[in-house]
């Protein structure tokens, strides 16, 4: 995936081996989604490795701006529907990071 965003949303963290089927069910078919509608929001990838030294879960989004996912709109979209209470709760070790562009894509 190479993309033509100026910044990128990194989330990584792992869910408790139990719940990793509606982890990724509904990473995939509610959290994404809703996420995406706030503004400033481009796209989406998710992926995992099988390196245990590491969060086996990575969402990468394409952003506008810095300070996407720090709006309340947002953080608004991110704790609604089943997430914050069907799987959160079941996730640890997070890693959130923005990044900036520092060189254009060919």
């Amino acid at each position: 995936m190479l993309t033509n965003a100026s910044y990128l949303y990194v989330v990584r963290m792992d869910v408790a081996p139990d719940h990793e089927g509606e982890f990724n069910r509904n990473y995939d078919t509610e959290h994404i989604p809703t996420v995406l509608k706030a503004p400033g929001m481009i796209g989406a990838a998710r992926f995992e490795t099988s390196d245990t030294s590491v969060a086996k879960y990575v969402a990468i989004y394409e952003m506008e701006g810095t300070d996407v996912p720090f709006t309340k709109e947002f953080r608004a979209l991110a704790d609604s529907g089943e997430w914050p209470h069907r799987v959160r709760p079941y996730t640890s070790n997070h890693s959130r990071v923005v990044y900036k562009r520092i060189v254009s894509g060919t």
